[in-house]
């Protein structure tokens, strides 16, 4: 069993409990036993207290009827009558032995000792004791008799007084018996008490009689408080090894010496009864923790023993393995775990495949995905490797597939993707590897053991199967592709080599319009530099190397300047002065055009406001892509621009292209109206050279045509771009549009034009384009030189 496991921790908390419990109620227990003890002694020394005063009474009682026996005896009153003093003396020896006296004196009236039954003569005796004599013979005096215990020589003595009287008193018989061993013994026979009579003078207490040894009964001397402290109980004194609860009684005290009685009950001998229920609860707590362990044990197996199959199976889901049994019947909490553990397990096991189903399988069309093509290539590429072979794989993009999507929503677009797959797979026939689709429109094929020309001839039957028409809900949809080849090992050695550079051959094959094109290192080339462009755009834009430039729109009416067109120039660092012509359609391709649109739009707005400041109200064109166009969020990216810059939207003209709006003519259209609601003017540039029909010019919402500059160039001496000019100024008057006419070179076509009704012109002849900080100044000279008409 483990120091730190669950079946560990259960045997240890269920013994620790009970060992708590029983150490709690042993030591309980012995406490209680032990108080219990402790006041049964204390009310024990209280009872042989009273024991102790009644023998002491007793004696005195029986001292006192001596006496008056020896008071009464006709003899004795007669000697003491004719001063016998030697019968008197024998009397008082004989009759004091006979009673156990050990002092028997014959006191006068005086309350002076005259005789004494001593030895020592009468005139000897201390001073103390005639005191003690004559105090008690002063009490007598009032009930007839009289007792006390007195210090005799420096030990207790009991002494009592009577009166010989004949009929009147004529003296005082006085006896005495010490207080010794006879009552100490007895007291201890009848108690089983210690019992010790201590008497204090100049050197401390000093023992008298006592049932403790000698060496005992010393010690005791040091531990019993002096006798002005007043101390009567002591509950706990050591004397060797052994405890004792001590009573303190008072006997006897004059001026000199005080005597004590100390009784005393040994706390030891008073709890030995009870050391052995101590002993047998300490066997039964030691008894009761092993059979704690035993039950605690096995309780702690049945327990751990399911958590610990568990536990092994939770090990070999986390492996994998979905198929080990759980073998508990239990119907318990326990089994009730592991019921649940299973359903958990059957639940795990079914998310695994399905998410290994999503993770290795397209949901939409149920071919393999990227991750699981990538898979199979690097399987096949390892597989070739071994055996000194090739493999290839092609790479598909559709063609107008976005367009398609746009316009006839997702749903749509997703059976479209269907169809596609399924033309695919049967273009492959049965048994063969599966198409995949990596993503969006891209599909890729691998040919495990193929050559470069099977890959070659795959493509274009699957480019002539693309040909035929896809039906879906009445509508007929005609379907494009770039397709890309490379192989291992003639153009990568890995699969991440490959799979990028089939990938550059399909985008190759795209912007090419080829069909399918094998992977080449010249591609590659290209590729490389055209990222390169477009990281050299970006650091353009964040380094702010663009520069608005603008050529100026005259009114043909009056020869002023009314408008401008913002264009964007790029100031390389290296290269120099870049022409729009060198990045606008990488920037259109790459979808880079919408960062730079927003720069120039901003950057329009700004000059537009500063102009303002300066008195000069000019309208600024600015050219949107068909990029541009299928943002939807760009009227609110303008509106955001002209609020920051307080300029008004009727400042600017937005001028599009007609293929620009062709590309998706529902969402421009939608774009257009909601840019032209805001104020702004819509110009179609380059009128002439698109395919738009005059049923979508009629619908757009525009304000002006921008004639071609291919027509204005030379209309002087070409008729026929004269009549393509003069029908389209015609036609855009007619549709209450205003016209300009781009690339003007000469003063003949600028007065051709004006005499045509053309409403505004825009070229050389009038302006190159120039920084929009410029234009002021040359405003001033053109207006000098063109005095309006």
């Amino acid at each position: 069993m483990r120091l730190h496991s669950l079946e560990s921790r259960v045997v240890t908390l269920f013994i620790g409990l009970l060992l708590t419990l029983q150490l709690v109620g042993f030591f309980t227990i012995r406490n209680t036993i032990d108080s219990n003890a402790r006041s049964a002694i204390e009310e024990s020394l209280k009872l042989n207290e009273k024991i102790l005063l009644r023998l002491l009474d007793q004696n005195a009682q029986k001292l006192i009827q001596g006496a008056i026996v020896l008071a009464k005896e006709y003899a004795f009153r007669e000697a003491i009558g004719t001063h016998d003093t030697e019968t008197i003396v024998s009397t008082l020896s004989n009759h004091g032995k006979r009673i156990g006296s050990d002092l028997t004196m014959l006191v006068g009236l005086d309350r002076k000792i005259t005789a004494s039954s001593s030895a020592t003569a009468a005139g000897n005796l201390s001073h103390s004791l005639q005191q003690s004599v004559a105090a008690l013979i002063q009490t007598a005096e009032k009930s007839g008799s009289a007792a006390s215990t007195t210090i005799v020589d420096g030990k207790p003595y009991q002494m009592v007084v009577v009166p010989i009287e004949a009929p009147v008193t004529i003296s005082w018989v006085v006896m005495a018996i010490p207080i010794g061993k006879t009552l100490v013994s007895d007291m201890h026979e009848l108690s089983l008490m210690q019992i010790s009579l201590l008497t204090t003078g100049k050197n401390g207490w000093t023992p008298n009689v006592s049932t403790l040894s000698d060496g005992q009964a010393a010690e005791l001397t040091h531990l019993i408080p002096p006798p002005e402290k007043k101390v009567s109980y002591l509950p706990n004194i050591q004397i060797d090894e052994d405890q004792y609860s001590t009573r303190i009684i008072q006997l006897a005290q004059n001026e000199q010496a005080s005597t004590v009685a100390v009784l005393q009950l040994s706390i030891s001998q008073a709890v030995a009864p009870y050391k052995k229920l101590q002993l047998n609860l300490l066997i039964l707590t030691v008894f009761g923790a092993v059979v704690a362990s035993i039950i605690s044990a096995i309780t702690a197996r049945r327990i751990t023993g399911p958590v610990r199959q568990l536990a092994e199976t939770a090990r070999r889901l986390g492996a994998g393995d979905y198929t080990a049994a759980i073998n508990v019947k239990q119907k318990d909490e326990i089994g009730d775990l592991a019921r649940t553990f299973t359903t958990m397990r059957d639940g795990i096991a079914q998310r695994e495949k399905e998410i290994s189903r999503l993770a290795y399988w397209d949901t939409l069309t149920n071919l393999p995905n990227r991750a699981l093509f990538t898979d199979m290539l690097e399987e096949a590429i390892a597989m070739a490797r071994a055996h000194e072979k090739s493999c290839y794989v092609l790479m598909m993009d559709l063609d107008r597939f976005k367009h398609v999507n746009d316009v006839m929503g997702h749903r749509f677009g997703d059976i479209l993707l269907n169809q596609v797959a399924i033309r695919l797979s049967d273009e492959l026939g049965a048994g063969a590897t599966k198409p995949a689709r990596l993503g969006g429109d891209e599909f890729a094929i691998l040919l495990p053991n193929g050559s470069k020309e099977e890959a070659l001839h795959l493509a274009h039957r699957i480019l002539r199967s693309l040909e035929k028409p896809i039906s879906i809900e009445d509508q007929t949809v005609d379907l494009g592709a770039g397709i890309g080849i490379a192989g291992f090992p003639d153009h990568a050695s890995d699969t991440h080599t490959l799979l990028s550079r089939v990938e550059v051959a399909m985008y190759a094959a795209k912007l090419g319009n080829s069909g399918a094109v094998i992977y080449s290192p010249d591609i590659d080339k290209g590729s490389q530099q055209s990222l390169s462009l477009l990281s050299e755009l970006r650091a353009a834009l964040e380094q702010q190397a663009f520069r608005m430039y603008v050529q100026p729109k005259v009114g043909l009416d009056h020869g002023q300047v009314i408008a401008v067109e913002a264009l964007v120039r790029w100031v390389h660092p290296e290269r120099g002065f870049i022409f729009p012509d060198q990045f606008i359609p990488f920037a259109e391709q790459t979808g880079f055009i919408r960062q730079l649109t927003h720069w120039i739009m901003n950057e329009a707005a700004r000059v537009c406001s500063l102009w303002n400041k300066q008195g000069l109200h000019l309208k600024i064109s600015v050219n949107i892509s068909t990029r541009d166009l299928m943002d939807q969020d760009l009227p609110t990216k303008f509106a955001q621009i002209l609020q920051q810059h307080q300029v008004d939207a009727a400042s600017f003209c937005l001028e599009i292209t007609e293929s620009a709006i062709m590309d998706d003519p529902v969402r421009a259209f939608q774009t257009l109206d909601r840019l032209h609601a805001m104020g702004l003017d819509l110009s179609i540039d380059d009128f002439g050279t698109g395919y738009s029909s005059l049923a979508y010019l009629k619908r757009l919402p525009v304000d002006e045509l921008k004639i071609d500059k291919s027509f204005v160039l030379k209309m002087e001496k070409d008729i026929d771009d004269t009549k393509i000019v003069k029908s389209t100024i015609d036609l855009g008057h007619n549709m209450g549009l205003r016209v300009v006419a781009e690339g003007v070179e000469n003063a003949e076509v600028m007065a051709l034009l004006k005499e045509l009704g053309c409403d505004q012109a825009q070229g050389y002849f009038i302006s190159k384009p120039m920084p929009s900080t410029d234009l002021p100044a040359w405003l001033e000279k053109w207006q000098q030189n063109n005095p309006a008409s």
